[in-house]
């Protein structure tokens, strides 16, 4: 699933976090695939336990880019006010200019 686009967000609808990273890469250019966990019919508890596994507290929003994990708010917050987030966007595909 983290491959499917240079962007994946694991998300839930109900978080405002998520809602926030999401409107971050929409104003960025960037269309990232969205898994709504809580609205998924099966397997959106299973990934948010592997989400766990992999480090990510809270476990959403849980953001890949380029198939390597970011992590969750914070950390992409950190990385676009550090002017580094769009670099690595371009080096993924995500964005073109």
């Amino acid at each position: 699933m983290v491959a499917e686009k240079p962007v994946v967000i694991f998300s839930k609808s109900s978080c405002c976090m998520s809602h926030t990273i999401k409107s971050l890469f929409c104003d960025l250019g960037v269309h990232p695939a969205v898994h709504e966990l809580d609205e998924m019919q099966r397997g959106g508890r299973e990934i948010e336990a592997a989400l766990s596994r992999l480090g990510c507290n809270p476990t959403v929003p849980a953001v890949f880019i380029g198939g390597e994990l970011v992590g969750g708010e914070s950390e992409v917050m950190s990385l676009h006010l550090q002017r580094s987030l769009k670099p690595m966007l371009k080096r993924a595909g995500a964005l073109w200019v």
